[in-house]
């Protein structure tokens, strides 16, 4: 049930207003299958501070974060922007290198490379063809803490960002809007670009360690960003049938329309399995801090298995 009554119009009353990460929780909103899609990242190190937009909004030269946008865009990237964890202010105003990282996310052909430049108008002249850069086999554990996209993002993602940066300060690193506001904490682990939501900063490592061992932690995941929604949603509910949380026990083979939703089609140890998903919309909700509109969202319902045995 929603924390705030809406009036009919679906705009939130002044009175009671609450952080939507709070409300999401309240609802119980489900988290898999809320993950956005990119198959292939650019990471660049951006330190200070970040506005709306974290590149366009930045210590980068206005014209050049634009140029810089366009480019890893066209190239059918995402970009994101990455900085260390409570750096004080002195140190981020003197950064004199940018380290930038390229990923691939898509299974099997998980990468990531490493390269840092000393002048950030030379990140137009990185090569985006995975091809340069030094190959990098650590995971890299990115953290949503963009508060000027959403409060809660700073809020709860910074205690996570530190919790993680004390397990692990080498591969931790705040990072730019990764969509899913009202999941906040919400974290990303490449190179399998696994998004996790609700995390907590008790729990945080506990993700990276299962991550090592080959496994997602099903209470907090997702979905992987190499998959749109459908499959994010029906892998997981052949995760939970079958008690298999092995981070790839389930191949994508196929995804096809039917009446009323769609037949995602896996390989598990070498069988097909098959997931009929139906599509659902939510009541009215805000999914953002600054929504003043309540709008329903996708969600997703596996509605039945072929194949499945544990």
């Amino acid at each position: 049930m929603n924390a705030v009554a809406l009036p009919p119009t679906g705009i939130l009353p002044s009175s009671g207003w609450r952080p939507c990460s709070d409300r999401s929780a309240e609802r119980g909103d489900p988290l898999a299958g809320t993950g956005s899609f990119g198959e292939r990242w650019f990471l660049a190190e951006i330190d200070g501070s970040w506005g709306h937009h974290a590149f366009l909004d930045s210590r980068l030269d206005p014209d050049l974060a634009d140029r810089l946008v366009r480019r890893i865009e066209t190239a059918g990237m995402r970009p994101l922007a990455i900085r260390r964890i409570n750096r004080r202010a002195d140190a981020r105003r003197a950064q004199t290198s940018w380290r930038w990282a390229i990923v691939d996310t898509r299974p099997g052909h998980e990468s990531t490379r490493w390269g840092v430049v000393d002048d950030p108008a030379l990140l137009l002249e990185i090569p985006l063809d995975g091809t340069a850069g030094e190959a990098s086999a650590d995971p890299v554990i990115c953290v949503c803490t963009h508060a000027r996209h959403d409060q809660c993002c700073a809020v709860k993602g910074r205690p996570v960002a530190t919790a993680l940066a004390d397990a692990f300060a080498e591969l931790t690193w705040e990072c730019s809007h990764l969509g899913g506001d009202r999941f906040a904490a919400t974290m990303v682990i490449f190179p399998a670009g696994l998004y996790y939501g609700r995390v907590s900063p008790e729990d945080a490592p506990g993700l990276v360690d299962r991550y090592r061992a080959g496994e997602v932690d099903p209470r907090y995941f997702r979905g992987r960003s190499s998959s749109p929604n459908v499959v994010q949603a029906a892998e997981a509910a052949a995760s939970a049938e079958l008690g298999d949380d092995a981070i790839d026990a389930f191949r994508h083979r196929s995804t096809s329309a039917e009446a009323g939703g769609w037949r995602v089609v896996f390989t598990h140890d070498g069988v097909p399995v098959t997931v009929r998903v139906a599509e659902t919309r939510s009541a009215p909700l805000l999914t953002t801090c600054e929504a003043t509109v309540a709008l329903p969202v996708r969600q997703f319902q596996a509605v039945g298995f072929e194949g499945l045995s544990p």
